[in-house]
């Protein structure tokens, strides 16, 4: 059984167009997100590592650890699922850009299946992201309940 710890490990991810929009949200949320370590893919989590850098030196705050994987298309979106099927990840901030099609489309469904499998909460607009850092259970230690697949992965297989 999976628990969020009190400090989570949160997954920023953001398309090239939605990038400004995930620094602003970030740079206003700061506040919450210092308490928590970050996990981000490419570009996003240097955008994200510089801006958090620079408000907390403004603040006298220690920036929270930012694990920066590779790009998305490079296989970014895969090393995060990775780590959301092994429990390192707790929740998923994904702005994705809906108006334009990505290369890896592939792997943004993905990305966005393998996080409700493991019933991870997901926000993929500004608006819900901040719904969830404003929820009283954003740092508390929270167990969801996970779906039981052991008949699936017992199930018989005729070759």
């Amino acid at each position: 059984m999976k628990t969020f710890k009190q400090k989570k490990t949160i997954a920023l991810v953001a398309h090239d167009n939605r990038k400004v929009d995930m620094i602003e949200w970030a740079a206003y949320n700061w506040k919450e997100l210092v308490y928590h370590n970050l996990m981000c893919t490419g570009t996003t989590g240097k955008l994200v590592q510089e801006t958090l850098l620079q408000k907390c030196q403004e603040n006298d705050v220690i920036p929270p650890e930012v694990i920066r994987l590779k790009s998305g298309p490079l296989g970014g979106d895969q090393q995060l699922g990775a780590n959301i099927a092994e429990g390192k990840v707790d929740m998923l901030i994904f702005f994705w850009d809906p108006m334009q099609p990505q290369p890896h489309d592939v792997d943004v469904k993905a990305l966005l299946r393998i996080s409700t499998l493991y019933n991870i909460p997901v926000a993929t607009n500004r608006s819900t992201a901040d719904f969830i850092v404003s929820s009283k259970l954003f740092h508390e230690q929270y167990t969801p309940i996970i779906k039981d697949y052991s008949s699936y992965i017992m199930r018989d297989v005729n070759l």
